[in-house]
């Protein structure tokens, strides 16, 4: 078979269109499109129309959106903002109740320590009065010593958006500084006020420490009654060096400071239970069903 070109079935091509071809290698299409986009002109005719309509009708859907969200946040806010303050009434009135209740219970405490003493002798009084401080419920006052720690700066992560929280003080670092107190020699210890006694609990919930069950805020002041050295020794120890520690690569405040007169209140008395065996089951035997019927 011969090519259309006459030759032998091979396709040539003349040295002229070889030229042309590299010399020219994209469609007059594409040039002339390239050509408008440099001049900065875009789209015309009905192209041109389709994406205008396309374009205005994704900026109305797009503000009518941001509108109805607007409203939505409006409409909310009061209802948040009264719930919130039905919230913070709640708490205030909680915690006068509680003050209230606590302070009658401290009254009754004095009358009943009252009646008690004139019912005891001079010697059952003296001693008791020092159990009662030994224990932590009867206030104490003497020498001592105090140790604050704070938490560090805590900056939010830009990429997660979250509080970093390694500069925290947890419920873990004040149990290391009272027991520290107790292993230097101190006879009593109390957390921004609470007392502690021999049932007392130093606990984490959630971002806050209970003491107690009570909840303690930053700075922490841990002050102990003990030896004239009780600072001393608590500096140089090994709590003073973990703390240190914290300070150094945390950012945590930390201070340790001596006291020559400090009273520390009494703690609160602990509701004490009493445990009673259980009744053992009945051992007398019920009749079979046989016994029932055959008289």
């Amino acid at each position: 078979m011969t090519s259309p070109d006459g030759g032998d079935g091979q396709r040539r091509f003349a040295p002229d269109f070889l030229t042309e071809l590299f010399q020219n290698p994209l469609d007059p299409g594409y040039a002339d499109a390239a050509a408008r986009k440099a001049r900065g002109e875009g789209r015309t005719g009905a192209p041109k129309r389709i994406v205008s309509a396309i374009s205005a009708l994704t900026l109305v859907g797009l503000g009518f959106l941001l509108v109805v969200a607007y409203q939505e946040t409006t409409a909310a806010e009061p209802a948040r903002s009264q719930a919130r303050d039905t919230l913070v009434d709640q708490v205030q009135s909680r915690r006068t109740g509680t003050a209230e209740l606590q302070a009658r219970a401290d009254r009754l405490r004095a009358e009943v320590a009252e009646l008690r003493e004139k019912q005891l002798g001079g010697a059952a009084v003296a001693r008791l009065r020092d159990l009662e401080a030994e224990t932590g419920l009867a206030p104490v006052r003497g020498p001592g010593a105090r140790v604050t720690v704070g938490d560090g700066p805590m900056p939010v992560d830009p990429l997660t958006g979250e509080r970093k929280s390694e500069a925290r003080v947890r419920d873990t670092d004040l149990q290391v500084a009272t027991n520290a107190l107790w292993a230097a020699g101190a006879e009593a210890v109390a957390v921004n006020g609470q007392r502690l006694t021999a049932t007392s609990t130093i606990r984490q919930a959630g971002e806050a420490i209970l003491v107690d069950f009570r909840p303690v805020t930053t700075p922490y002041q841990v002050i102990a009654i003990g030896p004239d050295q009780l600072a001393g020794k608590f500096r140089d120890g090994p709590a003073g060096r973990f703390f240190r520690a914290l300070n150094t690569k945390f950012g945590i405040s930390y201070d340790v400071a001596e006291l020559s007169d400090v009273t520390l209140d009494a703690a609160t008395e602990p509701n004490l239970r009493q445990a009673s065996p259980s009744v053992p089951p009945s051992s007398v035997p019920t009749p079979s069903s046989k016994e029932s019927k055959g008289g």
